[in-house]
């Protein structure tokens, strides 16, 4: 089928859509990205979407893997986040990679598409990650930038203090809930201007503990997700090994 309207996300888990589990979708994650292709295509008959996003990617395996591949499918539509995983190195020029970041947005609007960009979250509620503000105001700051310069959207998600709330995070503490992602869907559409019906799944309140319980709580988080985390960044692997992108071509949802 030939689409006229064509949608293609691109970046890391985040656009993947890891912490909203569906075990009938592709990589077995539904996401924002899937929720807002939903809406576009109940919409228009001749609506097509792409999701390249693959969880673990840095930002210059995002250029070299996803932006060419989006270009080629002449998008109408371009959603693109990359650098998350980059900040969370113990080093990083944040400058250096967001001259590359200019340069792969400045490719994706000269196809003509409409292109959205993300600002990275404020971890500040997070003992672990909250260590990271300081980077991610910086990349921000570039990111807005690049928005600007080309003439792209943004989805301000450092400002977004729903996100506060531990129940928009799933277990592991580093991805959005289902209802995390629904409300990033809304947002989404809310910046492209789109009048949308999306039901938001409901949050699921998390239960004050006691010290002795958020001890065990924390002890079992770091077990389950983020030894296994460092360990991967220690041995040179990722979560995204091995796995192929949810709809490396058009399809309707």
């Amino acid at each position: 089928m030939d689409f006229t309207s064509r949608y293609v996300a691109l970046g890391d888990s985040f656009t993947e859509g890891v912490g909203d589990d569906d075990p009938t979708r592709p990589n077995g994650v539904r996401g924002w990205a899937d929720r807002v292709a939903e809406q576009l295509c109940a919409a228009d008959p001749n609506f097509g979407y792409a999701n390249v996003a693959i969880r673990g990617r840095k930002l210059r395996q995002i250029l070299a893997e996803q932006v060419d591949a989006a270009v080629e499918l002449n998008p109408t539509l371009v959603t693109i986040y990359a650098g998350a995983n980059d900040i969370l190195r113990p080093k990083v020029d944040i400058d250096d990679l967001l001259a590359e970041y200019n340069d792969a947005v400045g490719k994706l609007t000269a196809t003509g598409a409409t292109v959205v960009m993300f600002t990275g979250f404020d971890a500040r509620g997070s003992k672990v990650f909250g260590t990271m503000r300081g980077r991610t105001a910086i990349y921000n700051e570039l990111v807005r930038g690049i928005a600007g310069d080309h003439g792209a959207l943004l989805v301000d998600y450092w400002r977004f203090s729903e996100y506060y709330d531990w129940g928009m995070w799933a277990h592991d503490r580093m991805h959005m809930s289902a209802a995390g992602h629904g409300n990033m869907a809304k947002r989404v559409l809310e910046v492209l201007k789109y009048d949308h019906s999306i039901d938001v799944p409901p949050i699921t309140p998390v239960p004050e503990l006691s010290r002795a319980e958020a001890i065990r709580a924390n002890a079992q988080w770091f077990r389950e997700y983020a030894a296994p985390w460092v360990v991967r960044r220690v041995t040179g692997k990722s979560s995204g090994d091995n796995l192929q992108p949810k709809y490396p071509q058009f399809t309707r949802l």
